[in-house]
C-alpha cells in the first residue's frame, strides 16, 4: 500500500482534497502548509485513516542562527506534534537552512540542538518524527549522506526526488530510513513528478523501500500523476 500527500491537491481546501485522496489509499499525509495548515485535528478525525503530517517549513527554520526565531521554529513542530497525537500520526521535519555561508557550522548547532528540543517533545506527546534530507535549495542543511551525523539518533525520512536531484540516491539508499517520499525527476529541477516520469531507477527504489517494511508516501504534484504512480509501482 502506498500514501499520498495532500501535496497533489494543495490548490483545494483540505477536505475536498482528504476526500478525493481518501478513495485511493488509506495513509494520507496532510502537507501542513496553505490551505492545508492544520489548526486542530478536527478535519482529520472523520476519517478511518493513517496519517502524517508534513510540518510547515516554508516560514520556519530550526537551523536559524537568530535564536528568537529558531525557538519560534521549534514551538511551531510542537503544535504540529500535539496535533499528530490526537490521531496517532507521525510528523516530517525539514532541517533548515544557514542565510550566509560563513553561518553554516553555526546552523549545524542550532540544528542539532533543535533535534535535541523535538527529542523531548515528540517523547511529551508519544509521537515520532524524521528529519528529510533537501534537494538543491541553496543553503539548506541534508543535502547529502554525509550530512546525517548532524541528525544524530532522529529518525530520518529520505526523499527520494531530493536525493535523485542532488546525485546521491545509491549512497542515501544504503543508509536506514523510517519514512519514504516517492516521486520522480530528471536530475535538475525538483519537478515532484509521476514515479516513471523521470530518471529514477524505482526498482532499486522498491527493493529498500519493501526490505524497510515502511509504507511509503507518494508526494507528486497532481492527483493524475499520483493515480499514474499507483500503477507503475504496483506494476515492478
Amino acid at each position: 500500500m502506498f500514501g499520498v500527500s495532500t501535496f497533489c491537491l494543495h490548490q483545494l481546501p483540505l477536505a475536498d482534497a482528504l476526500e478525493k485522496i481518501s478513495a485511493v489509499t488509506d495513509r494520507i499525509e496532510v502537507m501542513d502548509e496553505g490551505l492545508h495548515y492544520l489548526e486542530s485535528a478536527e478535519a482529520l478525525r472523520s476519517y478511518d485513516h493513517h496519517f502524517s503530517i508534513h510540518a510547515p517549513s516554508r516560514g520556519t527554520n530550526i537551523a536559524s542562527r537568530l535564536e528568537t526565531i529558531r525557538r519560534a521554529s521549534v514551538e511551531v513542530m510542537a503544535q504540529c506534534m500535539k496535533i499528530a497525537s490526537e490521531v496517532g500520526a507521525g510528523v516530517v521535519v525539514h532541517p533548515g537552512y544557514y542565510a550566509w555561508a560563513e553561518e553554516r557550522e553555526k546552523s549545524e548547532q542550532q540544528l542539532v540542538r533543535s533535534i535535541g528540543e523535538l527529542e523531548k517533545i515528540s517523547k511529551e506527546y508519544s509521537v515520532r518524527f524524521f528529519i528529510e534530507n533537501m534537494g538543491n535549495w541553496e543553503y539548506f542543511l541534508l543535502k547529502s549522506p554525509e550530512e546525517l551525523p548532524l541528525i544524530g539518533n532522529a529518525p530520518f525520512a529520505l526523499d527520494v526526488g531530493h536525493a535523485h536531484q542532488m546525485g546521491c540516491l545509491d549512497r542515501f539508499l544504503g543508509h536506514p530510513a523510517a519514512h519514504y517520499h516517492l516521486h520522480d525527476n530528471a536530475g535538475k529541477e525538483d519537478s515532484h513528478w509521476a514515479v516513471g516520469d523521470g530518471t529514477i531507477d524505482f526498482e532499486t527504489v522498491m527493493k529498500t523501500v519493501r526490505n524497510s517494511g515502511v509504507e511509503p508516501i507518494i508526494e507528486v504534484a497532481t492527483f493524475d500523476g499520483v493515480v499514474k504512480s499507483i500503477e507503475r509501482l504496483n506494476a515492478l
